[in-house]
């Protein structure tokens, strides 16, 4: 069994910074693809950044140059860095991740239960 699990949300106000973790344990034999989401009340869950396993990182628009998406693959551990953080950066941010699991041959995708970000105005 696979879980990942996120950490490092909070309250913070605008212009600061948080930095997430979200760490995969079980039984894994590989993980590919790691990212972040994010949503919003009333909101469909969007990307915001996601990095393969050889390290090369996607980001959405909205998050371009603020935030940093890297990854500790000895530690099955994916960060988001998160600076100039915005009041509608405000969301339940969570950990996703393609893993394949010790004794399959094909990745699934595996979500964390989120953790909550809120930056004040």
């Amino acid at each position: 069994q696979v879980q990942l699990v996120e950490s490092g949300g909070g309250l913070v106000q605008a212009g600061g910074s948080l930095r997430l973790s979200c760490v995969a344990s079980g039984s894994i034999a590989r993980i590919n693809v790691m990212g972040w989401y994010r949503q919003s009340p009333g909101k469909q869950r969007e990307l915001v950044a996601t990095i393969t396993s050889g390290g090369s990182t996607n980001y959405a628009d909205a998050v371009k140059g603020r935030f940093s998406i890297s990854r500790d693959s000895a530690e099955n551990t994916v960060y988001l860095q998160m600076n100039s953080l915005k009041p509608e950066d405000t969301a339940v941010y969570y950990c996703n991740a393609d893993i394949v699991v010790r004794g399959m041959y094909f990745g699934k995708v595996y979500w964390g239960k989120g953790t909550l970000v809120t930056v004040s105005s």
